[in-house]
């Protein structure tokens, strides 16, 4: 999955027989940011004919895919913008096409390659992150554990330690690792404690990495 860096507004214009077609893309965590951006395009070009929109708003286990033509023929717009943005594996993301009409009508077959053009040349010019998804986990020890376990874990190329916690008699650890090197984390950690400790799996992060 890819995913636009925060707050970075994305826009592209392409011409095709005298229309403009103007995308606008932003990173969006939910639908009602997707919404809200949609809303601030059309409040932008109030004057534009079409304010056509698509957005794809990461879940787990399925993502909420939304498009709308706004008054083009039906499935000419929204549809071709959508995806593209699924062709690109892109998340959290959400695309406004603003059209001013040139004159000339393009057609269904036309409007279909204006729009996904406008959006898949705008998503050229997005600097773009990788989101890897990390299984989580927990593990708590005693105390006289915590100087072993901490350099044996934060030098570990796959194990991720993303917390430490400390009190007077134990070290909890929050770790994280590939869901494909789960299999390999916990005969380690058995291995390190000698099979004195558990982990305990407390979920998924998604961490973004530059391409």
């Amino acid at each position: 999955m890819l995913i636009l860096p925060a707050k970075k507004l994305i826009r592209n214009e392409i011409e095709v027989k005298r229309s403009r077609f103007i995308t606008s893309m932003l990173r969006t965590e939910t639908e009602d940011d997707a919404r809200d951006f949609i809303d601030s395009i059309r409040k932008e070009f109030p004057d534009a004919r079409h304010h056509c929109t698509a957005f794809v708003i990461h879940g787990d286990p399925n993502n909420i895919l939304r498009s709308n033509d706004d008054g083009e023929p039906s499935q000419t717009a929204g549809k071709p913008m959508l995806e593209v943005l699924v062709g690109h594996e892109l998340v959290n993301v959400t695309a406004v096409c603003t059209r001013y009409f040139g004159g000339t009508l393009l057609g269904t077959g036309g409007l279909v390659r204006a729009y996904g053009d406008s959006v898949s040349k705008a998503i050229e010019l997005a600097p773009l992150f990788q989101l890897k998804k990390l299984s989580c986990f927990l593990l708590e020890a005693h105390i006289s554990l915590a100087g072993q376990l901490e350099s044996q874990l934060r030098s570990h190329e796959i194990i991720e330690v993303i917390d430490t916690e400390y009190t007077s008699r134990s070290i909890t650890l929050k770790l994280a690792c590939p869901p494909s090197e789960e299999t390999l984390l916990e005969p380690f950690i058995a291995n390190l404690t000698k099979g004195a400790y558990q982990l305990q799996k407390i979920g998924v992060k998604y961490q973004e990495v530059k391409r």
